[in-house]
């Protein structure tokens, strides 16, 4: 494993390269941000909300979860004068604290659609993909990026609002770092379904017609009908901080006693299953959620890098979600162990006197 020399991520992080000088595609991407016309971007803003504002339907579609961000989306698009309309996937383990936000979201004034899978097709396809691939958020990625194509195209709606541009936040190159849309070729890279279509899915068991929500429309409808998906943060600056800034005055709430995961006490809060997301991830990659969080920390210098490797902690399991997870997909907690077994890598994770260790890690 090789790490950044300003933040703490490695290179077995998925997208993320780090380049000869030793720093990494997403640190490089941030220090890009004191270089940005915010000003200009806004005004590139103002002019696609203007072409998109209709007289009679709404004039955007937002896809929100509850997060944070999804109050920093609604918050933003209502100022300048939209008619959104949010739609959410319905995660089969949605928090309390999650449902709470949720509800205040919409108070903030927007129609609201809750869509919700099918639970046995849902539990069916979390499994094989923690099967095939090691990772249980797949049908949750596909439901997030597709859904809402649909149903803008179903309702005549043009605009679609996403929030933060991943590829520029965890790394990605300089072309997919600067999207202002989110096209298929993104979508392929950072969409978080493994490089799989959903026709890959397909089974006795996943038949076609279980999983049509799931199903990206194709690209030349899309364009036909001049369906425009864009990242907010392509015009405004993203900071997870300042978003829950700004979501907190409009009445988000954060976890005041624990975290879910990682550093933050305000992010991945709207699902119980997003921790085992972020839990696979340090067996096929070596890094965890925190990581992810500190190095966040590090480029908006509220922290040195210093700092943030003395901070790292070994990772625990997420022992009540595990659970949870079993319950829904009906099998025992050995089962789930023995999978995620399967896909620690064995090129950096070394067996000593009988343990696991990471001999190139960060820190000992």
């Amino acid at each position: 494993m090789i790490f950044c020399k300003k933040c703490i991520l490695p290179n077995t992080r998925p997208n993320l390269v780090i380049e000869s000088d030793g720093v990494c595609n997403a640190c490089k991407s941030h220090n890009q941000n004191k270089h940005i016309n915010w000003k200009l971007r806004k005004k590139e803003f103002l002019k696609i909300i203007k072409k998109f504002k209709s007289k009679n339907n709404y004039d955007c579609l937002i896809p929100v979860s509850g997060g944070k961000d999804s109050t920093w989306q609604v918050v933003t698009l209502l100022k300048y004068g939209l008619k959104p309309l949010a739609i959410t996937y319905k995660s089969p383990a949605r928090t309390s604290i999650g449902e709470q936000n949720l509800k205040n979201l919409k108070k903030l004034g927007v129609d609201h659609i809750d869509f919700e899978i099918n639970p046995n097709v849902e539990a069916e396809f979390m499994l094989q993909a923690l099967k095939k691939k090691g990772s249980t958020s797949i049908p949750m990625h596909f439901a997030i990026y597709n859904t809402p194509l649909r149903i803008a195209l179903k309702l005549n709606i043009p605009l679609i609002v996403y929030g933060e541009n991943s590829a520029k936040e965890y790394g990605g190159n300089k072309k997919d770092s600067n999207k202002k849309k989110v096209d298929y070729d993104w979508l392929s890279k950072f969409g978080c379904t493994n490089d799989t279509e959903i026709d890959y899915w397909y089974s006795k068991k996943l038949k076609e017609k279980d999983l049509t929500l799931f199903k990206r429309p194709p690209e030349n409808i899309l364009k036909k009908n001049k369906i425009t998906p864009i990242f907010l943060g392509y015009f405004f600056k993203y900071d997870p901080v300042s978003t829950y800034s700004i979501a907190k005055k409009y009445g988000f709430k954060n976890y005041k006693t624990s975290k879910k995961t990682g550093l933050y006490d305000f992010a991945d809060i709207d699902c119980d299953f997003i921790s085992i997301h972020h839990w696979l991830k340090w067996y096929k990659f070596g890094f965890t959620r925190e990581m992810d969080n500190l190095s966040i920390e590090i480029r908006n210098n509220r922290i040195t890098r210093d700092e943030a490797i003395k901070k790292i902690k070994k990772d625990k399991p997420p022992k009540e979600d595990i659970k949870k997870f079993c319950n829904f997909t009906k099998i025992p907690i050995s089962k789930f162990i023995k999978i995620s077994e399967t896909y620690r890598n064995r090129n950096i994770w070394k067996k000593k006197k009988g343990k696991w260790i990471l001999p190139s890690f960060i820190k000992n």
